[in-house]
């Protein structure tokens, strides 16, 4: 059988989607080989910016298949450009790896990936517009996929709930993190305090600043810290992409005089990521929703302390390895910070404890999941 895999999403517009499906192509690839019968093609568009990943190192597995089109993502042209390659490749299923993807005429069965329901939990995050385009192409979607593949137990609820599934026409497929996420020697960790600038201790956060993301909250919580412990040390780093439409974390900070103890970092290289985890005091994850929450795994990896959100997939994610907070409290969020910060001994278990959860999840265990959907679907 040929089983196609869209990978166009691997690109820089993309962040958390491209490193999920990167890594689970790359941990597939020994699989076809079990079974000379099966070929996977992987399908990419070279003109798509792509700063992180090596794509053509995905196909040098044998029978896997790398084929490019020049057919780009939310374009009218995939509507019909890709069934037609489809039929061309002699595809016997097409997995696509996000809810945007041709709805008619693709020539085999189709499986996609949905890898959360933020557009109709939280609507008011979306214009008029954007939010009826959203339930119309996630509808679709959803109807013309022969199964779907989804990262939590969380968000196959939300898919049941919303869309009134059956429970056998989702599997939930988890993510990882990648494999150079690792607790980082002092050496490293310094260099990457001296290239930042950033002081010996602080607090982590590592993510976007949309609105689910509760940023606001989490630096009314930072000052709360900052009022009962004004001796504290400790610097708030808000790392990570920076959305402009979104400017009230950074607003409430110049706003509250907090300048010289909270840190933007908005663009950090994908290396230094291991390092930046390693030399956190703590991790820190306020979201309201995630599919998954990639960042506090990829944390607990590399030997950090998380405190997170008790909300949606979140307490999949890190079990019982966190200490956990309703995000909806700002005081309970800085009652947590200060136990933290001032108990050396509770960091030091909180790190074992993240090393040894951190190993439960694996990319392997989601190749095997996800080549097993396609074995059941393809024709």
């Amino acid at each position: 059988m040929r089983i196609g895999l869209d990978i166009r999403v691997i690109y820089d517009h993309f962040p958390g989607i491209g490193r999920y499906l990167y890594n689970l192509v790359a941990a597939m690839g020994p699989l076809p080989q079990r079974d000379p019968a099966h070929t996977l093609v992987l399908i990419s568009n070279p003109d798509l910016p792509n700063t992180r990943y090596d794509l053509a190192a995905l196909a040098q597995a044998p029978q896997l298949e790398l084929v490019q089109t020049r057919l780009r993502p939310f374009s009218l042209a995939e509507q019909h450009g890709l069934p037609r390659l489809a039929r061309q490749l002699k595809l016997d299923l097409l997995h696509s790896p996000y809810y945007v993807k041709p709805y008619v005429g693709i020539p085999c069965p189709s499986i996609v990936s949905i890898y959360d329901l933020i557009g109709r939990r939280y609507p008011a995050t979306l214009s008029p517009r954007s939010r009826y385009l959203y339930r119309t192409l996630m509808g679709w979607a959803v109807r013309s996929a022969a199964h779907i593949i989804t990262i939590s137990a969380s968000a196959r609820d939300d898919l049941r709930a919303y869309y009134h599934l059956r429970p056998e026409q989702i599997t939930v497929v988890y993510g990882a993190a990648d494999a150079h996420f690792q607790p980082q020697p002092q050496p490293i960790v310094d260099d990457l305090r001296r290239r930042y600038q950033l002081p010996p201790r602080y607090v982590l956060y590592l993510g976007s600043n949309k609105p689910h993301k509760n940023l606001p909250r989490l630096v009314r919580a930072w000052e709360r810290v900052l009022a009962e412990h004004p001796t504290t040390d400790a610097v708030l780093v808000l790392a990570g992409h920076t959305d402009p439409r979104y400017p009230e974390a950074r607003q409430m900070v110049a706003e509250r005089n907090l300048n010289e103890r909270v840190q933007f970092i908005p663009d950090v290289a994908e290396a230094d990521l291991p390092a930046l985890y390693s030399g956190a005091e703590v991790f820190v994850f306020p979201s309201f929703y995630e599919g998954f929450g990639l960042p506090p795994l990829e944390a607990m990896a590399c030997g950090a302390p998380v405190l997170c959100a008790y909300a949606s997939s979140l307490p999949e994610v890190v079990g019982d390895a966190a200490l956990t907070f309703d995000p909806y409290s700002f005081l309970e969020i800085a009652e947590h910070l200060q136990r933290v910060l001032h108990n050396p001994s509770l960091r030091q278990q909180l790190r074992a404890r993240s090393l040894q959860h951190a190993r439960r999840f694996s990319w392997e265990q989601a190749a095997a999941a996800t080549w097993a959907v396609y074995l059941r679907y393809a024709r």
